[in-house]
Parts: C-alpha cells; sequence; structure tokens
C-alpha cells in the first residue's frame, strides 16, 4: 500500500478536481494524468483530508459507513500511487505548485443506477479534453489529413477571439486541449496562445509535423509549464513514411525529435496513423520512442478529410488489426487515444473508455471557430454550433441540439444480436459516416466482418462519395506516393 491511514495527506497542489454527476474528474498538471473519481462519497473525503491529522481520522468524520471504509482506502491508495494525493507535510519544493482553475459550471446532480459508460454516454458538464485546429494552413499535403489541410481560410479565428475562448475553457475546467490544424506553429501567434493557455490553467498538448520545429522553438517549449508535443510520423523509414506525408517529411520530423530531445524537453510523443504499410513497423516505432525518451501513441486511420480517398488503399487488413490488438494488449504503456475501442470485441478491452465520445466527453474546434462533434466528422451533419454563437463554446457544449441528441440512449442497429455489442460499442460514427453506411451500421473494420456485405453494397452504389467532407483546404491535387513539401 502506498499510503499510511494513520498519516495525513492533501491534494497534490498540481492536481484539480472537476465535479460530474458520477463524482469527478481529477487532472494532474504536473505528470499529465487524468482519472475518475467514481463517487461523491470519494469526491468529499478528498476535498476533506487536509483537515484532519489522519486519512483514518478523516475517514471516522465523514458520513460514510464503515463497510465502505476498505473500497475508499483502496481508492485514496490508487490517487497516490498517481501522484494525485501527498503527504501533508511535503515541502512545496518537492512536489511543485500549480494554480488550477476552480469549476465555473453549474453544479452536477447525483446519478444513481447507472454504469459509468452510461453516464458517460449521457456527456458530462465539458469535455474532458477538446481538439482545437489552430488553422487551416499546412507545409504539407498528406494524403490521410482528416482535415484536409492546406491553405489558411481567411474566416480563421483573430488572437482575440481565440484568448475568448481560452477563458470559456477555463470557466468550464477543461484541464488541456489537443492542438492540431493544419501545422499550428504556421500561425504568427503560436507562441503567445500557447503562452496565454498555460497562464490559464488550460495545458496544450499540440500535434506539428516538426518542418518548423527549431532548435531554438524547441528550447522555448522546454521552458514552458503544461505543454506536450506530439511529433507525427506514419512510417519508420523515408520510403514509407514520405509516401503518405510527403518528399523530406521523415527528415524533418526526425530532427525535431532530435532538437527537442537535446532541449531536454522530456518525454514527447510519437503519433504514428496506422496503415496497412506501417503495421509491420510498430517493433521499430516502439524503438524510436525508447531511443529518443520518447512516448508513442498510435491512433486509428479514419476515411475523414483527404482519407475519404485513401482509406480503400490503407487501412489496416483484418490478419493486422488482429495482430495490432495483440500487440496493443501486451503494451499498456503504448498510448492510444481510445482509438482502437472496436478491437475491445476480440477479448480483453483494451485500455480506455472504449466507447464513441463524440459530443458527450469530447468535440472538436475547428479553425474558423465551428464545434463538431469530433476530430473525424468535419461535415455539416455533425455541426453543433460556432464559439462566435452567443454564449460561446460553453452554450454549445451545453444547449447544441446535435449535441443533446447524441447524448441520449441508443439502439445497437444491426449489431444488436452481437455477443461483442457492449465490448466495442458498435465502433466508430465517422468511419461509418465517410463509408457510406448508416450509424447504426456496425463499423466499417468490425473484427468480426459484419459489415463487409453492407461495405460492399455501399461502394457499389458509390454512396460514400455523397459523404465527402464539408471544405477543402488543399493546395494541390493529393495521391498517394511521393509528392512536393512546403517548406515555409
Amino acid at each position: 500500500m502506498t499510503i499510511d491511514p494513520a498519516q495525513p495527506y492533501r491534494l497534490h497542489p498540481q492536481a484539480a478536481l472537476r465535479p460530474e454527476p458520477f463524482g469527478a474528474l481529477a487532472y494532474h498538471y504536473g505528470n499529465r494524468r487524468l482519472t475518475l473519481l467514481r463517487s461523491p462519497e470519494l469526491v468529499a473525503l478528498v476535498e476533506d483530508l487536509e483537515r484532519h491529522p489522519s486519512i483514518g481520522a478523516a475517514l471516522a468524520a465523514a458520513p460514510i459507513a464503515p463497510a465502505r471504509h476498505r473500497a475508499l482506502t483502496a481508492a485514496l491508495d490508487s490517487l497516490a500511487g498517481s501522484s494525485f494525493l501527498v503527504p501533508a507535510g511535503a515541502p512545496a519544493a518537492e512536489v511543485g505548485t500549480a494554480t488550477p482553475a476552480p469549476f465555473a459550471g453549474p453544479a452536477p446532480a447525483p446519478t444513481r443506477g447507472t454504469t459509468m459508460g452510461d453516464q458517460l454516454k449521457a456527456g458530462l458538464l465539458a469535455p474532458i479534453c477538446l481538439t482545437w485546429e489552430w488553422t487551416y494552413a499546412c507545409n504539407l499535403q498528406c494524403v490521410h489529413c482528416l482535415s484536409s489541410s492546406g491553405t489558411r481560410d481567411p474566416r480563421e479565428l483573430s488572437t482575440e477571439e481565440m484568448k475568448a475562448v481560452v477563458a470559456d475553457l477555463e470557466a468550464l475546467q477543461v484541464f488541456y486541449v489537443n492542438v492540431g490544424g493544419g501545422e499550428p506553429m504556421l500561425r504568427p501567434d503560436f507562441f503567445e496562445l500557447v503562452e496565454h493557455c498555460v497562464d490559464h490553467g488550460v495545458g496544450v498538448k499540440f500535434s506539428t509535423n516538426g518542418g518548423l520545429l527549431t532548435a531554438e522553438k524547441a528550447r522555448r517549449l522546454a521552458a514552458l509549464d503544461y505543454v506536450d508535443v506530439q511529433i507525427s510520423l506514419d512510417g519508420i523509414d523515408t520510403a514509407t513514411n514520405d509516401a503518405v506525408r510527403g518528399d523530406g517529411s521523415f527528415a524533418r520530423a526526425r530532427r525535431a525529435m532530435q532538437h527537442l530531445h537535446d532541449a531536454d524537453f522530456g518525454p514527447f510523443k510519437i503519433s504514428v496513423v496506422m496503415t496497412r504499410e506501417n503495421v509491420p513497423q510498430v517493433d521499430a516505432f516502439e524503438a524510436l520512442a525508447a531511443e529518443f525518451g520518447a512516448e508513442l501513441r498510435l491512433t486509428r486511420f479514419r476515411p475523414s478529410g483527404r482519407g475519404t480517398e485513401s482509406w480503400k488503399d490503407l487501412h489496416p487488413t483484418q490478419d493486422q488489426q488482429r495482430f495490432l490488438y495483440r500487440w496493443l494488449i501486451e503494451r499498456p504503456h503504448v498510448l492510444t487515444g481510445d482509438s482502437f475501442f472496436h478491437l475491445s470485441a476480440l477479448g480483453e478491452p483494451l485500455p480506455g473508455l472504449n466507447l464513441c465520445g463524440a459530443g458527450r466527453v469530447v468535440c472538436l474546434i475547428d479553425p474558423v471557430g465551428d464545434v463538431y462533434a469530433c476530430p473525424f466528422v468535419l461535415h455539416d451533419e455533425f455541426l453543433a454550433g460556432s464559439v462566435r454563437d452567443p454564449g460561446g463554446f460553453g452554450a454549445v457544449w451545453r444547449t447544441s441540439e446535435l449535441f443533446t441528441g447524441l447524448r441520449q440512449p441508443s439502439s445497437p442497429g444491426a449489431c444488436a444480436s452481437c455477443g461483442s455489442y457492449d465490448a466495442c460499442q458498435g465502433g466508430c460514427m465517422a468511419t461509418k459516416f465517410f463509408t457510406g453506411l448508416s450509424l447504426d451500421d456496425p463499423d466499417p473494420e468490425c473484427v468480426w466482418g459484419n459489415a463487409d456485405d453492407l461495405l460492399a453494397e455501399a461502394e457499389a452504389a458509390g454512396a460514400a462519395a455523397s459523404f465527402v467532407p464539408t471544405t477543402d483546404h488543399s493546395w494541390s491535387p493529393v495521391a498517394l506516393g511521393r509528392k512536393p513539401l512546403r517548406i515555409s
């Protein structure tokens, strides 16, 4: 056991709690960990710890049945093991300090009698995190780009509008944003916005192709708190990567990794979109991450943006999906961002929430301020509103008709008779939509092949062609293979 029940403890000063109907979300700004406190009584106990001379005294003073003490002590032990709790007398220099934003949203109503999965599907008071694309401008033309980025959109949010969004997120206690694009470093105000987010308690995890990440910029990023960097790489060698991301992109990504390493940035992430060309390279990706002291993050290839045209040629085969499932089960340290929950139908669930969080626990803000249900459905069918609307982002999240509908109980549809539905939840909404399937059909990459006939029928009917992305900012025609790269 990590904790000593006879000693006093307190919430780590770099940790913050956000109330939710099931209890609370806890986020640690220091180690970037997120966890769920799954009961209101546990939340009340954690908040009350520092008022008592020991954990035992806190339990004795709380209106909690003695039969629950053992389970709650175990929960506190788990929190201490992840550094959410520290000894009450630990010097600030040993644990670090922070000023997490206080929660300013509506008070949650406690819920009973439903599973944690059901409560998450019903939606949170604010996103766990959200993806925020800062610009459509990009110096690459990746064949699988989910936002079809390339040229800047003249309607993109101004610096002041971006800061107003940060104020909304701070008030809602959104702990961090996944910043992307386009290439976010192409914004002239990139560092001003990153520093503004950090100053207001909103952590930044940003994705970059690395082409603009110089040694000087790496040192500047290393000096900032609450910033994570993710370098995108889709092949372990030039031939595999550059066929998807453009000539010269592999060398530039490797150089960016070296700059971060030399700047002592810490464990940045290497992010890989899984394709049938790079699934055989996963061991080499793991070795590359170890070489740089980085974390490996694998994500699922969805047919979004330019991916609608390349998905058929690049998405992993069924044999590769089964291989990838076994590989991930054996490596819980490899991050996935809940990308592969459809693979959980094969057996033991992969780490994560294992559900579609679109409009429930996640969403996306695009460069012009439009809010979509998730990063992979940039289409008018999934447009919830705009941060420029009255009430800003908070009003969209709370009152959007689309989000309200997504949070309602849904039918398993065509998956109702499948014994794996509880494991995979029917798969990915975006992957179904952009391949021309109904949202209650099986996932196009269903591991049992239950969508194969439907996919063939949709393809024969040309159904997917009617679900092309709403916007395309490409600066040139894009096809699989080598192509030019813009340096500026």
